[in-house]
């Protein structure tokens, strides 16, 4: 039955639901935040209140079948990601699901294939391909702007002390056994879900990881090259263990007429063509999964096409497994 408004229920309302998706949910057109859940009922309770959500649960399950409840988004760690995901779906509710999508390849795999077999929707939150300024850069390359395309390449080196991962009462996101990896699986879904928008269907890939400096049981160290059906070659070298001072993060794409630079989790775009650079600075976005949620709603309503499938998170964890 097709649903005319999408009230949403999400399970772990933890700290990337705070600014980056939680109030984005009232902010779209026919849809509603309607029930939150976390298993500390006081942290549950407060985020409702705050938030004004009329409901909140320690349960998941409760959430689930809650019948005023038609979509679920889930926000928890990775390690939790199927197994709710696989409940909602037998429950005939749409599911938006963080990512990296789960623990590994064989998890996204039967996701995939519970969503396929049920008919229910599942949409992936690699949410960067909604903002305008990686629309911006794929119309770049598709009008060939810089001509053809050669290679991209990409550095993430970060310190142990980084700004850039969400902070949480337990460091989960080092812990493989939760996380599926380390602060490369946290990170690197955004640029290589992105690398696979640009620039299409994959050829071939390779890699290794290493865990370098030992703090903890995930590595710390990855490398990735891609090679795609077109010929574009992708090199990303990712590093969590250098100095404060050396931290860097950039994308650089090579075409035969010049280059596009920019930073993943930044807001410039640099275009080089024929010796001048072009620097596009792009608006901050309040709650940056607010475009990918607006574009999932009007999939779960049939009002236009799902802007991340279940397929593309496969792919995403294939790439992050390195197998």
């Amino acid at each position: 039955m097709s649903l005319k408004e999408i009230k949403w229920g999400i399970i772990g309302c933890g700290d990337v639901t705070e600014v980056k998706s939680g109030p984005a949910f009232n902010k779209i057109e026919n849809s509603s935040l309607v029930a939150v859940m976390r298993r500390d009922a006081a942290k549950a309770e407060d985020y409702a209140k705050r938030h004004g959500v009329p409901k909140w649960y320690i349960n998941a399950d409760d959430l689930i079948n809650d019948t005023k409840v038609n979509a679920i988004y889930i926000a928890t760690p990775p390690g939790s990601h199927e197994e709710y995901t696989l409940k909602a779906l037998a429950a005939g509710k749409p599911v938006y699901v963080e990512k990296p999508m789960t623990l590994d390849a064989e998890s996204a795999k039967r996701m995939t294939e519970a969503a396929n077999q049920s008919g229910v929707k599942l949409s992936i939150a690699h949410y960067r391909r909604a903002q305008p300024m990686f629309l911006k850069i794929k119309q770049f390359i598709d009008e060939a702007v810089i001509g053809d395309i050669r290679f991209a390449k990409l550095e993430m080196f970060q310190s142990i002390s980084n700004e850039l991962i969400a902070k949480s009462d337990e460091d989960w996101r080092t812990n493989p056994a939760i996380s599926g990896g380390g602060l490369f699986h946290d990170l690197a879904p955004h640029q290589l879900d992105l690398m696979y928008y640009f620039f299409g269907e994959i050829e071939s890939f390779n890699g290794l990881e290493l865990n370098q400096a030992r703090l903890s049981a995930a590595d710390d160290f990855v490398t990735r090259q891609i090679k795609f059906k077109n010929g574009v070659v992708f090199n990303g070298t990712w590093c969590f263990t250098v100095a404060a001072a050396d931290q860097k993060d950039v994308c650089e794409i090579y075409g035969s007429q010049g280059k596009i630079s920019f930073s993943v989790f930044g807001n410039t775009v640099t275009l080089s063509v024929g010796g001048k650079e072009e620097h596009i600075v792009f608006d901050s976005i309040p709650h940056v999964e607010q475009p990918m949620i607006e574009k999932v709603v009007n999939y779960f309503l049939e009002q236009g096409p799902n802007p991340c499938p279940p397929e593309d998170g496969v792919l995403s964890m294939i790439l992050l497994d390195g197998r």
